[in-house]
């Protein structure tokens, strides 16, 4: 990583996946205006009013559609939509939480007042943005800043960790429960008793 943003800020981890989902969110775009100005044209009401219209829907799809970059550095985790990025201090943070909802969101806020929201598959995905994130978390907690959202956290980085491990096992040529593959019975096959 170790790319700047332009700000002074020097970016140690970025979600891995951004660039697939945003191309894949700008192309869905793309085929519901090609499609919607293809079926107008063919009916013969195409004009440049509904044209413009067409163009609004599918610049709409694409903003609901684009995923936020998150990036972090040392000491900060930020979240950059299509118009606004937001920040939060990670060595400042006061508290986070885990609000309910259909969408999974993790809400940090630090004592600065800044606010980020952000989805925990993100961190799943990515172990150095979760890196970055729990070195900060450590410190605000060692700064006495840190008091709600723990358990919510110890909970992520106890599923990120054990996903490192199985996929590192697995890398190693190890199942997860400690035996080499190939040496343990088949899956189709009974265990002798």
């Amino acid at each position: 990583m170790g790319r700047g943003t332009g700000t002074g800020r020097r970016v140690l981890a970025a979600d891995r996946h951004w660039a697939g989902e945003a191309r894949t969110a700008a192309g869905s775009a793309v085929l519901v205006l090609g499609a919607l100005l293809g079926l107008d044209r063919l009916c013969g009401t195409l004009s440049p009013v509904r044209a413009a219209c067409w163009a609004a829907v599918a610049a709409t799809q694409l903003s609901v559609l684009h995923p936020p970059l998150v990036t972090a550095g040392e000491g900060w985790l930020a979240s950059r939509g299509l118009f606004r990025e937001r920040l939060v201090r990670t060595d400042l943070l006061a508290s986070v939480s885990r609000p309910g909802g259909v969408a999974p969101r993790l809400v940090l806020r630090d004592v600065l007042g800044h606010r980020v929201e952000i989805d925990p598959r993100v961190l799943t995905a990515n172990p150095l943005l979760w890196h970055q994130l729990d070195r900060g978390v450590r410190l605000s907690r060692r700064r006495g800043l840190l008091h709600g959202g723990t358990a919510a956290l110890a909970a992520l980085g106890d599923r990120i960790d054990g996903d490192g491990a199985r996929a590192l096992l697995g890398a190693a040529g190890l199942s997860p429960g400690g035996a080499e593959r190939g040496t343990g019975p088949e899956p189709d096959r009974p265990v002798p008793e």
